[in-house]
């Protein structure tokens, strides 16, 4: 189990966001390639530079996890009317942020494996990997569940 951590991650005020985009997500897997869509796109109107790529693939390791470990057990292939996974992608002039929320309030947990061939069981370390930074935290207030959130340095100018 990962304790909350929220040292990395930027300052959450508004005004100190140069550009920001959220998408609400369906509970179910095909979310997983809407929300490649929505990053690919918000990302190509920013400029991302050569983190582009990186920014998608951990937005798909994000939101696969919260589909297959944060919601209900009655699976992310129900017809839920609501939708309860929403990813935020928040740009500064030198940083960006991705951040999934989901309804668990469970921490994420990292598994320990050694099969680098293994076709899951590797997301957060994938995370890891290609973010500066990344953690979590639960959400505040009456809202339930959590945020996990990638930090990426961009060069000047992107």
């Amino acid at each position: 189990m990962l304790k909350p951590l929220r040292q990395g991650l930027p300052p959450m005020d508004p005004s100190a966001v140069s550009d920001a985009a959220s998408c609400a997500l369906p509970a179910r897997y095909e979310a997983v390639r809407e929300a490649r869509r929505f990053t690919r796109g918000t990302l190509d109107r920013w400029d991302v530079g050569d983190r582009f790529d990186d920014i998608c693939l951990v937005v798909s390791e994000l939101v696969t996890n919260a589909l297959r470990h944060a919601l209900p057990d009655t699976g992310p292939e129900t017809s839920l009317l609501e939708q309860p996974v929403r990813l935020h992608l928040m740009h500064w002039s030198e940083r960006l942020v991705c951040a999934v929320r989901d309804p668990s309030r469970e921490s994420p947990v990292a598994r320990d494996t050694d099969d680098f061939s293994a076709e899951s069981g590797r997301g957060l370390f994938l995370v890891d990997s290609f973010s500066d930074s990344w953690g979590w935290h639960p959400l505040a207030g009456m809202l339930p569940g959590k945020v996990v959130w990638a930090l990426f340095r961009l060069e000047d100018g992107a």
